[in-house]
């Protein structure tokens, strides 16, 4: 398995029980497509926000926890994110998909967050140090191979030394790695959730993707 599908693999549900996991209503409202709960969501129909709510929870919750690292405030902080959501709702025009407005609003809280807090990252690599133009574009999706750390770790050695790694990276970068990886995002649609360019999201990828694989290579030399 690739190294990244493994992050995603390990990282996508986070620390979330079953029924909050997103899709564990048992009502069949998972099968709904978001465009449609929106609509109803617009016509003040309570149960269709609560159906979204249920739906994109598990994946907004991890996101954060996996940013924040703080359980208590990642439920603080998911609770804050779907409030914003639904005072938003009558503005959201589907210009772009519901799943991406939703991770720009998660974006903002957690940065708002985090700025509140002066969380700092020391010693990571500012963007404009690489050279975007000089970064070929298979190198963005498929790193160089080599050993691959899932190789030889078990599953909860390869999640504690994933948390590890990720907690190495600045926030841009991790919060990056996570909508590619993790979330399945595009990179424009990661460009409109962290309100950057495209260049820069690949250069973000193209970091972090060497950091990780050479920070979990090293955990087994």
């Amino acid at each position: 398995m690739n190294l990244f599908r493994q992050i995603a693999s390990n990282l996508v549900k986070g620390p979330v029980s079953d029924d909050a996991a997103g899709g564990g209503a048992g009502d069949g409202s998972d099968t709904v497509s978001d465009a449609t709960l929106v609509s109803r969501c617009q016509e003040g129909d309570y149960a269709a926000f609560d159906a979204l709510v249920t739906k994109h929870r598990g994946r907004v919750y991890a996101m954060i926890q996996n940013m924040v690292r703080n359980e208590a405030d990642s439920w603080d902080l998911a609770q804050e994110v779907f409030v914003k959501v639904w005072k938003a709702l009558p503005r959201f025009e589907a210009r772009a998909r519901f799943s991406t407005w939703m991770y720009r609003i998660t974006h903002n809280v957690v940065y708002d967050w985090m700025r509140k807090r002066k969380m700092e990252t020391v010693g990571e690599l500012d963007d404009n140090l690489l050279d975007q133009e000089s970064i070929a574009a298979g190198a963005l999706a498929t790193p160089s191979r080599m050993a691959r750390p899932d190789e030889a770790l078990s599953q909860g050695e390869l999640r504690t030394k994933i948390e590890a790694a990720l907690e190495k990276l600045s926030p841009e970068h991790r919060e990056a790695i996570l909508l590619r990886e993790v979330q399945g995002f595009e990179y424009k649609e990661i460009a409109d959730v962290m309100d950057c360019s495209i260049g820069t999201v690949m250069s973000r990828l193209f970091y972090a993707r060497k950091k990780l694989q050479s920070l979990l290579t090293k955990t087994h030399e």
